[in-house]
This record gives C-alpha cells, structure tokens and sequence, in this order.
C-alpha cells in the first residue's frame, strides 16, 4: 500500500515539471513580426524608340479619270464634239483620227436640200464683188456667207482629231456628230470623293496622281454642292502638258488637306489613345523606368503620329512593343 502511493506521488511530480517546461517552451517562441516587408516590384521586358522631327500630312486618297479641261471664265473647255449644223450630205473629210488642226481649219463640206456647198461659195464670191461696187448691200453679203458657213463645218479650237465619224456620202442631221477634236495639252484630272472625306477639300491642295509615272499638281476646283445620287463631291486639277497621260485613263491620286512641318512625332505603336478625342499617353523611359505621360496627339502618317506633351524633345525614349498596359511607374528593361 505504501509504495503503490509512493509510485503516485512520482508520477505526479514528473507531469507538474513537463506541464512548466512546455509552458516556458510556448512563451519562447517569438510572435509574428507585424512590420511590413520590403515588396518586391516586376521588371518589365520592353522595346523602345525614339521622338524625332519630321514633316506630316493629312491626305485622303481615291480614283479619278483623266479628261479634257472644261470651260473656265478665261478659255472654252478643251474638247469639242462637232455636230452637223444642217441636214444634208457630206461631200468631203479633210480630216483623219490623229491629225493635228488648228482653229478655224476645216474639216469638212456638205451639201444641203436647198443648195450645194459649190455654189454657196460662188455666190459669196459674187456678191463680195456687188458689194465693193455698191451693187449689193451688206445684209445680202452677210447672209450668203452665213449660208457658206453651215456647209463648211471648221475646227473650234486647235488640238488633235482623235475621232471622225463619217465619210462622203453620209447622210446627217443636226444630231450626227461628225468629229471630235480634244486639245491633248489641256488635260485635268476629275475625281468624286466622299462627303466625310471632302470636308476639308480647298482649291490649291496638292494632288498627288499615283502609279508608274506619279505627278504633283493642285485642286482647281471644288465643287460647293453636293451628289445626291452617290454622296459625293466633285473636284479637279490641271495636268501639265505632256503628261504621259491619255484623255479616259483611270489613276490613283491622293489629295493633301493637311501639313505640319518640322511636327515632333512619336512611333505610332508607342502612344496609347483614349477612346475619344486626341488625347492619349506615352511611357517615356526615365533611367530604368517607364513612366506614363499625356499627350495630345495630331496628325498620323508612315508609322508616325504627331505628339506634344511635358518635358517632350526630340531623342526622348519611349516605350513601344510592350506600351499598352504599362502601369503609370514600372521598372523596365529593355531588348535589342
């Protein structure tokens, strides 16, 4: 009995000294450090380019048709499509497709119901010389060579004959075209472009024609009305002679509505546009890293686009693969 509470008392001892020893093992343990660490920020791989001075446009493009220059205030339009002024035959062609004339010169004679070209110049002839003899008055004399004139069909401007219609012996009326005559040095071209593209459209905007042989030349005219059929509006430039060009051939041309010369632009991958207006941003490169800045942006062309914003200058760094999604400071390194 005395030592089965003797072997108690031990045991009992023995659990006391384990229960201090785990509760000074517990007090030991440090407690959660609630300081901050330091974070550690990602490096972004990037590429980069630079701002740079060069001159821009604004420019729309389209297709015109090269044609003879209407009638101005100043010259009759550049081509003439020559009708038969009386009904009646014609007896002879002066003229062949190709052959250079001159005003005046002509081209061909007809014979009409009442009379013959023949004897419409005789009596010409004959009242010229009543008149000088005071034998015929001038009203007379007028009317003859005016009867002359409808069977002597003449050039109304000098250029080439590029189409002749008849031969002797056709039969015309006052619809039948006989020839036609275009002045090859007085070429436009003419084109129909858009009415959201025409808003800025002025005369004296350079028109360059595209394609094997390009030229530069400037709007003429504009036209102020409106196509209601196709929603376009009309505007030409003059060619300058010897152009290469033919009268029916269709070109590429595109219209400069716009210059900024000497415009400090940006790569155009680089600037990051809003939604609306002109206003976008640009990550500049600042040591090693990219930092966000607004721009206002202007004209676009060639990869290029027009910028000015704070501390902007020419051979500024900024960010271009990699610019979207930057955040306003972020550590950078940068490829190639």
């Amino acid at each position: 009995m005395k030592s089965r509470i003797l072997i108690a008392g031990g045991l009992a001892a023995l659990g006391a000294a384990l229960g201090a020893y785990a509760l000074r093992s517990h007090r030991a343990v440090p407690a959660p450090s609630r300081e901050p660490t330091a974070s550690t920020h990602s490096v972004l791989s990037v590429q980069v380019g630079e701002l740079k001075r060069i001159t821009l446009h604004r420019y729309v493009t389209g297709y015109g048709v090269v044609a003879p220059a209407p009638a101005t205030r100043h010259r009759p339009a550049a081509a003439a499509e020559i009708a038969a002024p009386v009904t009646g035959v014609v007896t002879r062609v002066s003229i062949t497709a190709g052959q250079r004339v001159r005003r005046g010169e002509l081209l061909v004679e007809l014979n009409s119901g009442s009379t013959t070209e023949a004897y419409a110049a005789q009596e010409v002839t004959r009242l010229k010389r009543l008149y000088a003899e005071h034998n015929a008055s001038l009203k007379a004399l007028q009317s003859a060579e005016a009867q002359l004139a409808l069977l002597r069909v003449t050039a109304p401007l000098s250029g080439t004959v590029v189409n002749v219609n008849v031969k002797a012996g056709t039969s015309v009326d006052a619809s039948t075209v006989l020839a036609e005559v275009i002045d090859l040095d007085r070429l436009v071209v003419r084109t129909s472009i858009p009415e959201m593209d025409a808003a800025e459209l002025k005369k004296g905007d350079a028109l360059h024609v595209l394609g094997a042989s390009p030229l530069t030349t400037t709007l003429a005219y504009v036209s102020p009305t409106l196509n209601s059929s196709d929603g376009t509006v009309m505007a030409w430039a003059s060619l300058p002679p010897h152009s290469g060009l033919r009268s029916g051939q269709f070109v590429r041309l595109r219209i400069i509505t716009a210059t900024a010369r000497d415009a400090l632009v940006a790569p155009s991958e680089s600037v990051i546009r809003n939604a609306v207006g002109a206003l976008g941003v640009l990550s500049v490169v600042r040591g090693h890293e990219a930092i966000r800045v607004p721009v206002t942006t202007g004209l676009r062309e060639g990869g290029w686009v027009q910028v000015s914003g704070p501390g902007l200058a020419p051979g500024t760094r900024v960010v271009t693969v990699g610019a979207y999604g930057l955040p306003a400071r972020t550590a950078i390194q940068i490829q190639g």
